[in-house]
């Protein structure tokens, strides 16, 4: 399966088609708005802002399983994270990430490896998945790793398509 073959909904439940985006370099991360790595929006929107125009997005897709550090309604979701942290790039309906229910998405993105060598299960709110234009999953990036971090920025410019 191509992650763009993935059904996904936005954030406010309507269909969406990540065949969309499909030109482009995709940084997806599993979001959450009460977690102690949630300020990693603002690197995450800055990233989105300063590679848009070269055919980049982020995706983020808030998810409840750690902690319960993602709670909130759609609605709740969408003005917090506006609000608080300006984020302008697509935010996809909450989704399970890990067990039984795992959306299509991440069991696609799931089966990439980070730098050392270790795939499966997401550990934490803001893993990072790294998909090149065309479909290919070239990087993965554990929760700690910052979205402004060098060797994600380094890995964004390595793929972006203009």
């Amino acid at each position: 399966m191509s992650i763009y073959d993935a059904p996904v909904k936005t954030l406010e439940g309507q269909a969406a088609s990540l065949k969309d985006h499909e030109g482009e370099a995709i940084l997806f991360v599993n979001v959450a708005s009460k977690c102690g790595l949630t300020p990693q929006y603002t690197a995450l929107e800055e990233i989105h802002e300063k590679y848009k125009d070269r055919g980049f997005t982020v995706i983020g897709v808030p998810c409840n399983q750690f902690r319960g550090q993602e709670p909130g309604t759609a609605e709740e979701i969408r003005e917090f994270c506006s609000s608080t942290y300006g984020v302008t790039f697509p935010i996809l309906e909450k989704a399970d990430v890990n067990g039984a229910q795992t959306h299509p998405l991440y069991q696609e993105l799931k089966e990439t490896a980070d730098a050392e060598g270790n795939a499966g299960d997401i550990a934490w709110n803001f893993e990072k998945f790294l998909v090149a234009p065309g479909g290919k999953v070239v990087a993965r990036f554990r929760p700690q790793t910052t979205p402004d971090d060098p060797t994600v920025t380094s890995a964004i410019e390595g793929v972006l398509p203009k």
